[in-house]
């Protein structure tokens, strides 16, 4: 990964999609327009920037709770190690589960290393997509525990400083 300077054109692009993606058809091509490039060289810079490590993805940002899903809760499980990387790769593929990953574990207080973020109409639904987590964990899990959602943070992708 190699991390340089922003070009003009990149910084331009960041600017125009810092607030989000134009939600059209094409929003790649609306960029574009509003730049005055050609379709591909967003495309194309974008995933250099992806690859140079400056954006680490491009996704949607859900309000879950105007969506319906009202529980919302962080699961974290204490994980064996050395089957931390297979299993959180299995539970991240769930298709309730939007966004999981390993972490250090900071002991004696947090022996959590993976993190599965999953969401439901209600904590019930929440606490049987916990169950079925804790299935394909198995006997590599020696504890677990869940963190309630008590509020919405605001998102926000990527910024750039006025003066950067």
């Amino acid at each position: 990964m190699s991390i340089l300077p922003l070009d003009q054109t990149d910084r331009r692009i960041v600017t125009a999609t810092q607030a989000g993606l134009p939600l059209v058809p094409r929003p790649y091509a609306e960029i574009a327009d509003w730049l005055n490039l050609d379709e591909a060289e967003v495309i194309s810079r974008i995933r250099a920037l992806q690859d140079r490590g400056v954006i680490r993805r491009v996704a949607i940002a859900p309000n879950h709770y105007a969506l319906g899903m009202t529980a919302n809760g962080m699961s974290v499980w204490d994980v064996d190690d050395d089957r931390a990387v297979e299993l959180g790769e299995q539970v991240g593929a769930l298709d309730f589960v939007t966004h999981s990953y390993l972490r250090p574990r900071a002991r004696p207080i947090w022996p959590y290393n993976l993190f599965a973020m999953v969401h439901g109409p209600d904590r019930d639904t929440v606490e049987t997509q916990r169950e079925q987590i804790a299935a394909i964990l198995g006997d590599a899990c020696r504890a677990s525990d869940i963190l309630y959602s008590t509020r919405i943070l605001k998102k926000t992708g990527l910024r750039l400083a006025r003066d950067a």
